[in-house]
């Protein structure tokens, strides 16, 4: 059972996603939270598998929930989903480099929402790989970009690589099939170099490709 906490201040926000997600079979909505001092606190108490988590809140905002969730270590299990109105947002960029596990715009169709709860939940990649490229391109050329790290230079040849084609958007299968691999083996290397970079998902390595200058803003796949 995926157990969800809903955080929006907007009673009918939450009461819209609380019934669309009540009528999975494998989904629960165990708490709500009306700003983001409640949702930390409720993160806290009951350790939900995902929080959907408004970008605006009151009292504390997403971005700062967000980070305080990521970075208490009792909650290492707990995925944000970031909600926001506009598909780019300029907090959204913050947020993923906070460790948010992806964005949604609160206008998403159900479907679209119940799937990004069950990928986030199994620590898969929340965001569609377009949106990812298009969303970083977009912030990663407004923010001065830091040195690359000492992490980066832990990273293999091999490493590099499949990080650039993850950040590009490509899936573990299309990485497989660029590079000649078998699906196991890319989800590996992927794996590999999270824990090397220490790295939340998919999007966080997205980001720290833009930063390192691996991939340059703009500069997106077909």
């Amino acid at each position: 059972m995926i157990r969800v906490l809903l955080a929006d201040d907007q009673t009918l926000v939450r009461a819209g996603f609380r019934s669309i997600l009540s009528d999975e079979d494998d989904i629960e909505v165990v708490a709500e939270a009306a700003n983001g001092e409640q949702a930390v606190a409720r993160a806290r108490e009951l350790r939900p598998d995902v929080v959907l988590m408004d970008i605006r809140m009151p009292e504390l905002d997403g971005l700062e929930a967000t980070r305080r969730i990521v970075a208490d270590p009792r909650l290492d299990g707990v995925r944000v989903i970031i909600l926001t109105t506009f598909d780019l947002d300029d907090y959204v960029y913050g947020a993923l480099r906070s460790g948010a596990g992806g964005f949604l715009v609160k206008d998403t169709e159900p479907a679209e929402l119940i799937h990004a709860v069950r990928v986030v939940a199994r620590g898969d990649a929340l965001i569609a790989p377009s949106i990812t490229r298009r969303l970083i391109a977009e912030f990663a050329g407004r923010v001065k970009r830091p040195e690359p790290g000492p992490e980066l230079n832990s990273l293999t040849e091999r490493e590099r690589e499949v990080m650039a084609l993850v950040a590009s958007g490509l899936s573990n299968d299309e990485i497989a099939a660029r590079l000649v691999l078998s699906p196991a083996t890319a989800k590996t290397h992927v794996s590999r170099i999270m824990t090397k970079l220490g790295a939340r998902d998919r999007a966080q390595l997205v980001v720290f490709a833009y930063e390192a200058g691996m991939i340059t803003p703009g500069w997106l796949t077909s």
